[in-house]
């Protein structure tokens, strides 16, 4: 088989068959019935484009500025969990990204420790959520800076849901060997990822080492989650707390709400993502890309305006920066590549997502992707979603909303 593939939905195809039932089902787990997880792909299905049929057709300049960075296109890695997809996993990731001139965004879940990913690509954001005490969140704080992470991510847009209506993805604890032997079937019946991990010497690693504190052991997956579970929810004043202690850019991911984007300026973060966390925090949340319309309004003047959820093409890519995106964040396509080839699969998957802006720039006739704006795009009435607005703000004649929240006639562009 060719190693290179077209599409995203071909490295989806490839994960499928690459990958253990319970490892390929935690890739594409939503929450509930999946509602919000399918909203984020099919909304880009209702946007259109508005081209022109005459322009300049000469090169495209894709590259922006994200949280200080400069980067090659407007799409950064989204910081996803254990990747046990892959034996390389985040540094995999984290090399691919830097070979093609983008950002690497790091979970505080992930399995390989933050200096190793950060020696494979300077340009890596930590993402922390927001766990334990104040004393061992600054200690991973500054762990990340000595590190040398550009800009930290705070997570906000997940309160872990167990429920899925077609089953949970099982996910071992601990890979010892009782629990070998209870997933050997399903290993079994997948020899190439198998052989992946032998020639690796190593085992899928279920540690967390960024989430270690006080000179003690890693804990594992599951004991790091359980940390997270049990801290008590940040509040605004906590989160301008961790913008002035990082003294850096700060990203806070899982914003859908005008009210929060605005408390969020307020709270001194140097940008937002609108996200709900890939479908997997509470199903029944619109697509990011019907809020983020209305967010990119409310104060993409003030700071920077990201979306992540739902990117599977390169035309995602440039209907999310012509309705307000700085940038976008991917997580299911990556790892997706991940699975299918390495480091090569993810270099893969961001060369079809860079062809793919190409195209639609070309076909836009824009000469760069700082170009675009919401009159590129065909927007149907009753897309948007504007979550969060005061009621004064409805009523003043700014905008027409409908009574289920979303954005009637103004802001359609046909």
């Amino acid at each position: 088989m060719n190693p290179w593939f077209e599409t995203v939905a071909e490295a989806q195809r490839r994960a499928r068959k690459r990958l253990p039932k319970s490892v390929y089902g935690a890739l594409i787990a939503g929450s509930e019935r999946g509602q919000t997880i399918e909203d984020n792909q099919s909304a880009f299905t209702e946007l259109g484009f508005a081209p022109h049929c005459a322009g300049p057709i000469g090169a495209r300049d894709q590259s922006t500025t994200v949280l200080g960075q400069r980067v090659s296109m407007p799409v950064l890695i989204s910081p996803t969990g254990v990747q046990a997809v892959h034996p390389d996993g985040e540094v995999a990731v984290a090399r691919a990204a830097a070979a093609r001139g983008i950002a690497m965004g790091l979970s505080s879940f992930a399995s390989k420790p933050i200096e190793a990913v950060i020696a494979a690509n300077p340009a890596t954001l930590f993402q922390l959520y927001w766990c334990g005490d104040k004393d061992q969140i600054l200690e991973r704080m500054a762990r990340a800076k000595r590190a040398g992470a550009v800009g930290l991510i705070l997570t906000l847009d997940w309160s872990f849901s167990h429920g899925r209506d077609w089953g949970s993805p099982v996910i071992p604890e601990t890979l010892d060997l009782r629990t070998m032997l209870r997933f050997a079937p399903q290993t079994l019946a997948r020899p190439r990822w198998l052989a992946t991990y032998l020639r690796s010497g190593s085992i899928p690693d279920l540690t967390a080492p960024n989430m270690a504190v006080g000179g003690g052991p890693a804990p594992g997956f599951f004991g790091a989650y359980g940390e997270w579970m049990q801290t008590p929810a940040p509040d605004w004043a906590d989160v301008a707390w961790i913008c002035a202690q990082w003294d850096g850019p700060v990203l806070l991911k899982g914003v859908m709400r005008v009210d929060d984007a605005r408390r969020a300026v307020d709270a001194g973060v140097t940008g937002i993502s609108v996200s709900n966390h890939g479908g997997n925090n509470l199903d029944g949340t619109p697509a990011a890309i019907r809020a983020l319309p209305v967010l990119a309004e409310a104060v993409g003047d003030q700071i920077e305006v990201l979306l992540d959820g739902g990117i599977r093409r390169g035309s995602d890519v440039v209907k999310a920066v012509a309705l307000g995106a700085r940038a976008v964040l991917i997580g299911r396509a990556y790892l997706w590549g991940l699975a299918a080839n390495g480091q090569a699969g993810v270099e893969n998957v961001l060369d079809i997502l860079r062809g793919g802006i190409d195209s639609a720039l070309l076909g836009l006739r824009k000469t760069a992707i700082t170009d675009l704006t919401p009159d590129d795009i065909v927007i149907p009435a009753g897309f948007s979603r504007a979550l969060g607005v005061p009621t004064g703000e409805k009523d003043s004649g700014k905008r027409d909303f409908t009574k289920d929240g979303s954005v009637a006639a103004a802001g359609a562009r046909h």
